[in-house]
């Protein structure tokens, strides 16, 4: 078993209908003049926790922070947000106080070097109007797979919310029959998770708490 998953997880089908999510260099994906001039000129150790919570909401979008560095990827689908959206709603319903669900909100992973990542959905406890949500107050992280991040939704993702204590970390996966759910609980001890379900159909599940949505319904 790797950190994060198992080994069956690496041969699982690609998710379709979805464009690549490519992480690309910064200049690269400004030379349509898309990003502000001072993303261009961060200094070698990156961007710092001050620096981002600065930052306007709008330059924070599409945007995650990785060791200080700016990784940006293109806007989902309208298909990938519904999917997120819906999800979002059902275990906001599902969710017993003081948790609540959101989509595409800062998680701060670690000040220094600054990582910040935007979970598809996140079930997290606290003020609504505050950013970044701390891994203290994040109950539940969820990615929606797509072509372009299969290894950073498979690897990189789960070990970065193990090590910084999320308890529980689930990924949804498209393929021809549908949509698959793998879920995933943390071991406090070696800060590894370790996959609790594979959910095709139907996702019924008592942990984080008690929870049943149609799959296909998200489709």
């Amino acid at each position: 078993m790797f950190p994060g998953g198992t080994l069956c997880d690496m041969a699982a089908p690609l998710p379709l209908n979805e464009p690549s999510t490519i992480q690309a260099p910064l200049k690269e994906v400004d030379k349509m003049g898309a990003l502000p001039e001072w993303m261009l000129s961060l200094p070698d150790e990156g961007i710092t926790a001050e620096q981002y919570d600065r930052m306007p909401v709008e330059d924070c979008r599409n945007i995650e922070i990785v060791d200080g560095s700016i990784v940006v990827s293109p806007a989902a689908t309208p298909r990938h947000n519904e999917i997120a959206m819906e999800l979002a709603h059902a275990l906001k319903r599902a969710a017993p106080p003081p948790w609540r669900a959101t989509i595409d909100s800062d998680l701060r992973i670690s000040e220094v070097p600054l990582t910040n990542r935007r979970p598809d959905v996140l079930v997290y406890r606290g003020d609504p109007r505050n950013r970044p949500v701390l891994p203290g107050d994040a109950l539940l992280a969820v990615e929606i797979m797509s072509t372009g991040s299969v290894s950073t939704d498979r690897f990189s993702k789960p070990v970065e919310y193990a090590q910084a204590g999320i308890p529980h970390y689930w990924r949804l996966e498209e393929n021809s029959s549908g949509l698959t759910t793998y879920t995933f609980a943390l071991n406090p001890a070696s800060r590894e998770y370790s996959e609790t379900g594979a959910y095709h159909g139907a996702l019924k599940t008592e942990q984080p708490f008690p929870f049943d949505i149609d799959l296909p319904a998200l489709l």
